[in-house]
């Protein structure tokens, strides 16, 4: 990579909060399947938009209205439009064309988690409401306001290379290394429970970003950041903050299993 001592720099700063990532309490406090389907009700937003920050990439990168001309690098658009197009039409359980998101909405539903949160949010949105003035005033739980508004505000900066720090650096070179222990963890507590589904998304996603989008978000950020240490130091900057909003997402699906244990261990006395 020409930027490679650059993209050390970034992930030196980074990695502190990805330290407490890796290392967060939530991981060991899903023992049950009411725990892993708090989980998927919470994290079922994440996934939702980051399909959003690869639109918005992409709408910056490349042409998607009419009438088109090509515009930027012919590289860039390729790696971008790659990436969507994986995660927008990849191939689910059943070998059909599907999205990531749809394969987690199948998921969850299979697994018993309720999906109505999810959907009626979505239901929201395709009204065409401010996205800001529906995070306020919907009734979704704290924490995934503080997600969702981090992202947006990302997203509306409309600042390319800090989109795709967001992508790169909080989502893509993140994801490898946090989900693995998580899935092990599922196996060996849920062994009698249908979460193929579960696993075959994450597997999936695992396996696309280590062989190709990861390099490939590394990529675009180099090409859009160059020489010029400003936006290097922006890059870094969105990252660190869109680390914080996935901490603060799981605090909040760590407060709710909490909740739901002690609510357990009442009933029992």
């Amino acid at each position: 990579m020409v930027y490679k001592n650059r993209i050390n720099e970034v992930n030196q700063e980074l990695q502190p909060k990805l330290n407490q990532l890796l290392e967060h309490s939530l991981y060991q406090k899903i023992t049950t399947t009411k725990h892993l389907q708090i989980f998927m009700q919470h994290h079922v937003f994440a996934v939702w938009d980051f399909m959003s920050l690869l639109t918005a990439l992409q709408e910056k990168l490349t042409k998607t209205t009419n009438p088109w001309v090509p515009v930027g690098n012919p590289e860039i658009r390729y790696l971008i439009n790659e990436i969507v197009l994986d995660k927008e039409t990849d191939v689910n359980f059943f070998g059909n064309h599907q999205s990531h998101f749809e394969m987690y909405l199948e998921a969850m539903e299979k697994s018993g988690a309720d999906t109505e949160r999810i959907k009626n949010f979505l239901l929201q949105v395709t009204h065409g409401t401010d996205i800001f003035l529906l995070i306020a005033a919907t009734k979704l739980p704290h924490n995934i306001k503080i997600f969702l508004k981090n992202t947006f505000e990302v997203i509306t900066e409309e600042s390319p290379h800090k989109i795709a720090s967001a992508i790169t650096f909080a989502r893509q070179g993140v994801i490898p290394d946090l989900f693995p222990s998580l899935i092990k963890k599922v196996q060996h507590n849920f062994p009698n429970d249908d979460l193929s589904l579960f696993k075959y998304y994450f597997d999936r996603h695992l396996n696309l970003d280590r062989k190709r989008h990861g390099s490939m978000a590394l990529k675009i950020v180099e090409e859009l950041c160059g020489d010029d240490n400003k936006k290097w130091t922006e890059v870094t900057q969105t990252a660190k903050e869109a680390l914080d909003a996935r901490l603060e997402l799981y605090k909040g699906i760590e407060k709710e299993i909490s909740k739901n244990t002690d609510a357990k261990k009442l009933q029992t006395i």
